[in-house]
């Protein structure tokens, strides 16, 4: 087990490099000086050079980007934003806590109803609950998010006024976020739910079940449902990741003060500082998500802990070296 936690870890601190050096160099090629973004419009030539020498602008392309570095991932500091000279970590951690429950409600949505409606449309194959499920998953999928969020607003907060049309300070407020970072996700679990459940209901043991006499429903909930979902524990991994990229654009919708909404900020205020930043905290949660599921996986498939294991690579060892002695024989 520690191997292969070694192992993740190891593969997702290049990742994380990569992407850091990736947006750095986009942000220090994007048009805009940042000294005349912090100064404003009106400064003079004088006051923006010397704020550049102040802030090490000046310097070449390589020099910054390893200060960069180093300030990222040895200090643990991502600077001050541009425009409000706030500190960007300082701003994270207040944010990143809401942008994250938003995540977590969306994906127990995505679980409790994706995953019925993919069983329902496996087990009713070829009917009416399969294609109308379907069609609800193919909607889902295809539906802009923004798009379908403006119209909810519209009917169930200025028509109905069911529902707040902005902010999180009920929980009434969080249910149309929810509902809209969810719907993706809902779809892709309901369809990989019902694949999953058609390839574990041709199985020999499903078989065996029925010609035994059990209930129908005692094979289908009691021997297909967990074979059948392990195969969801990446889509659920997946899902969870979209649901922090998708929360961009919805919090801004919604105005709630998360990670998306500052985001949208510092891209229409060209705050290059927080656009990096931020794009590195969320590659980094990213990857921890990904870990997090590949070690779920490994945990209920034994078989990919079990190539990692000592035990494992010595009968490898032996089967291959077994093998040369044959040939040179």
């Amino acid at each position: 087990m520690i191997r292969y936690i070694l192992k993740r870890i190891l593969t997702i601190i290049p990742v994380v490099l990569l992407v850091a050096v990736v947006v750095f160099t986009v942000m220090y090629f994007s048009p805009g000086n940042p000294a005349e973004i912090i100064l404003g419009p009106g400064a003079s030539e004088e006051n923006i050079h010397t704020l550049e020498v102040q802030l090490g602008l000046d310097q070449p392309y390589f020099v910054q980007l390893g200060r960069f570095m180093f300030n990222t991932f040895i200090r643990f500091d991502l600077g001050n934003s541009y425009v409000n000279d706030i500190s960007i970590s300082h701003e994270l951690a207040m944010r990143f806590p809401k942008t994250l429950l938003l995540a977590v409600f969306a994906i127990v949505l995505e679980l409790i109803v994706g995953i019925p409606l993919g069983m329902i449309a496996a087990i009713k194959r070829n009917r009416w609950q399969d294609q109308l499920c379907m069609l609800f998953a193919l909607i889902g999928v295809s539906a802009p998010a923004f798009w379908l969020g403006i119209e909810m607003v519209l009917i169930f907060s200025n028509k109905l006024h069911l529902l707040p049309s902005s902010g999180i300070s009920t929980w009434t407020g969080w249910i149309l976020p929810v509902i809209l970072v969810s719907l993706r996700g809902v779809a892709q679990m309901a369809r990989q739910a019902r694949s999953s459940m058609l390839e574990v209901i041709k199985s020999d043991y499903v078989t065996t079940g029925r010609a035994k006499g059990l209930k129908e429903g005692e094979i289908m909930f009691k021997y297909a449902l967990p074979n059948a979902l392990i195969p969801l524990i990446q889509t659920a991994g997946n899902s969870f990741a979209s649901s922090l990229g998708g929360a961009i654009v919805i919090e801004s919708l919604f105005s709630i003060p998360g990670i998306g909404q500052y985001m949208i900020q510092a891209i229409g205020g060209r705050d290059y500082a927080v656009i990096r930043g931020t794009v590195v905290v969320l590659s980094i949660a990213f990857c921890l998500i990904m870990l997090i599921v590949d070690l779920i996986f490994a945990f209920v498939d034994p078989r990919i802990m079990a190539q990692y294991s000592s035990r494992a690579k010595k009968e490898r060892y032996r089967a291959g070296h077994g093998k040369e002695v044959r040939s040179n024989a």
